[in-house]
């Protein structure tokens, strides 16, 4: 039986940066996982979707701008199955790259299916049937969480499906409707509608991305509808029947319920924990109501050794805040200094077109908690670069306190604002103002200087509008 200082189950975006940081700081660590290195995030998820979403932008771009930007051909020939096995390319590469990174850092990495039998005792059980135990002082939690499904509605895998198979299939969709518009949603519906798939939104919510600023929801719906996709918001799946053809869909809103006819339906809404038949409950590891593993701000549990990080917290179900927790987790099992973090004031990004970024708190909640509140604002279209790049489409808001002029949140929608959120969640973390921002000069022409306007804005001298 081999013994470790750390053991990580679950070798995603957090546990792998976990067993990194943790041989670093001079622990013996293995990692442990039942399927794959890289986690959903490099295999069905982050990864390979944005290498879809490159490829629908140049389709989008050749079925609908072609003449605005000079292009003309007889036919068009786009091949859906090219753009998924590239991105399978994309993502083959970086879970090869993780591989790399155990062998480099001294990692053992087992692969099998890991069960807690005790706080310092793991068990795991392989493919091949064979079972075999690991002790550590440190277990790391780091298994993830998987997409929600509608009761009564079953994910089949083709005709009804998850992201996992809406991302690996290579036959496009010619008509879809797509349950849920939060950052999957929409991103899948980006994608189809570039290759020219019928696409349809359902949201229970009043607005698309209805965690974003309300107005951020609104340009993207007006965005969409631009682009055909056809928005259904404040409606709720009733059931989805299957027909010859693919899916008949039943939604009601206020005006009654809908019938919509489509090839395929996905799924969608969210996500549960990775929490069953792990050990959690043999140990007494406490989750909360919805079934996320408690965690404090140093990523312990109540179980002194048992720590976790990532979606399996449910704290925000993002890679890059995973990947944070993992670092902070590690320096705490070592007691070395380490940071805290603000979930509020994690970056967040949706990539889409045009694309959604934010931080921190929107304009609505920032008055909720009693701010005077100075909102900057600046459009693309008034952006030298985005004019220049055919993407002149959405703005960046600035949520900042007018007292001092401290930065409260920001709320992008445009051409790859994904890129800019870094200065503006810098800024915030170093208590820069508004007024030091407007000052930083940005090189001209780029689409960072949308920032520096609307801190102008926001500190009540604008100039370019």
């Amino acid at each position: 039986m081999s013994e470790y200082d750390v053991v990580v189950l679950g070798a995603g975006p957090g546990g792998y940066v976990a067993a990194i940081r943790a041989s670093q700081l001079g622990f013996k660590t293995a990692i442990v996982d039942k399927q794959w290195l890289g986690g959903v995030c490099l295999n069905v998820g982050c990864i390979p979707s944005k290498a879809l979403l490159k490829n629908a932008d140049v389709a989008y771009m050749l079925r609908n701008k072609s003449k605005e930007f000079g292009f003309s051909f007889e036919k068009l020939e786009m091949d859906y199955s090219v753009a998924v096995k590239r991105s399978r390319q994309v993502s083959n590469r970086l879970t090869k790259g993780v591989g790399f990174l155990m062998k480099k850092n001294n990692i053992d990495v087992f692969m099998g299916e890991g069960k807690l039998l005790s706080k310092n005792k793991i068990s795991i059980a392989a493919a091949d049937g064979t079972v075999q135990e690991l002790i550590s002082r440190n277990i790391i939690l780091a298994t993830g969480a998987h997409s929600i499904q509608i009761p009564g509605i079953e994910v089949d895998g083709k005709k009804v499906v998850s992201y996992t198979e809406a991302i690996l299939q290579e036959t496009l969709p010619e008509s879809v409707v797509i349950i849920g518009a939060g950052a999957i949603g929409v991103e899948f519906a980006t994608i189809w509608n570039g290759y020219g798939s019928k696409v349809t939104i359902v949201e229970m919510l009043p607005r698309l991305v209805p965690l974003e600023d309300e107005e951020i929801g609104t340009e993207l719906g007006k965005a969409f509808k631009k682009s055909g996709i056809e928005i259904l918001t404040g409606h709720k799946v009733q059931k989805v029947d299957s027909t010859d053809t693919g899916v008949r869909v039943t939604v009601s809103g206020e005006n009654g319920e809908r019938i919509i006819e489509a090839q395929q339906v996905l799924m969608a809404i969210g996500f549960k924990p990775n929490t069953k038949g792990i050990g959690l409950e043999d140990i007494g590891v406490k989750v909360d109501a919805r079934g996320f593993v408690e965690i404090d701000d140093k990523m312990a549990t109540n179980v002194s050794g048992i720590w976790a990080i990532g979606d399996v917290t449910g704290k925000l179900l993002l890679a890059h805040v995973a990947s944070a927790q993992a670092v902070i987790c590690a320096e705490n099992i070592a007691n070395v200094e380490t940071a805290t973090l603000d979930y509020r004031m994690m970056p967040r990004a949706t990539y889409c077109h045009p694309q959604v970024a934010s931080f921190g708190l929107t304009e609505a909640q920032a008055k909720e908690e009693g701010y005077d509140v100075k909102v900057g604002r600046f459009p693309f279209q008034a952006n030298g670069k985005s004019l220049g790049m055919g993407e002149s489409g959405g703005f960046i808001k600035l949520i900042t306190d007018a007292k001092y002029g401290e930065i409260l949140g920001a709320h992008l929608i445009g051409l790859e604002v994904s890129e800019l959120l870094p200065e503006l969640t810098l800024a915030h973390n170093m208590e820069l103002t508004v007024e030091e921002i407007s000052r930083n000069v940005h090189a001209h022409p780029t689409l960072s200087e949308v920032i520096m306007e609307a801190a102008h804005d926001a500190a009540g001298h604008s100039i370019q509008i």
